[in-house]
Formats: structure tokens, sequence, C-alpha cells
């Protein structure tokens, strides 16, 4: 039940692309459809919903605010949390001599 690819016209060729095309989106879109409703079973076999498990993983540690851990000692509302860049005020108080751990909370 092959299809002879050869013998067919260009027109037929393309409107046969087009065809499956759109086969592939709905087998997609079926396919998606019946991996979250086994999803949702599975996750009902251990009490949840797919809502309660997918919220708990959306909320790790992104987004969450680091504690600080130094702190400016010429202005006591600069703080840092040891992440990212340095603050300048830290560059300029480790080119005046201070240790890193004199600027700690």
């Amino acid at each position: 039940m092959g299809i002879e690819l050869t013998k067919m016209s260009r027109k037929e060729l393309l409107e046969l692309r087009d065809s499956i095309d759109v086969a592939v989106k709905d087998a997609e879109i079926r396919e998606r459809q019946e991996a979250l409703a086994a999803a949702e079973k599975a996750a009902a076999e251990f009490g949840f919903s797919l809502a309660e498990l997918s919220a708990d993983s959306r909320r790790g540690t992104k987004g969450t605010k680091a504690k600080p851990k130094y702190r400016n000692p010429s202005n006591p509302e600069q703080t840092w949390t040891g992440r990212g860049r340095k603050p300048q005020w830290v560059h300029d108080s480790l080119k005046a001599g201070a240790d890193i751990s004199d600027l700690e909370i």
C-alpha cells in the first residue's frame, strides 16, 4: 500500500505534504492530551492533582531573596549577599585595607 511519489505531480506532492503537516499537528495535540491524562491519573494515584504537583515544582529557590552577608560600615543601609558582582563600596573598603571579614554582618 505504498504511495508512488515518483508518479505524482508537483501539485499532488505539495497537497500531500500539506495534509501530512496537518496530520502531524493533530497527532501531536492528541498525544499531548493522552500524556496529560496519564499524568493526571498517575498524580491522582498518589492523592495529588497535577496542578498541585506543578505548583510545587515552581516553588524552587528562584526568586527567593538571599539574606545579606556583608554591610557597609559607613552606610549600614548598603548590604551585599555575596552573590554577583561586588558593589563599589566593597571594592573601596578592600582598597582602603579592610578585610572582607570586617564587612560581615
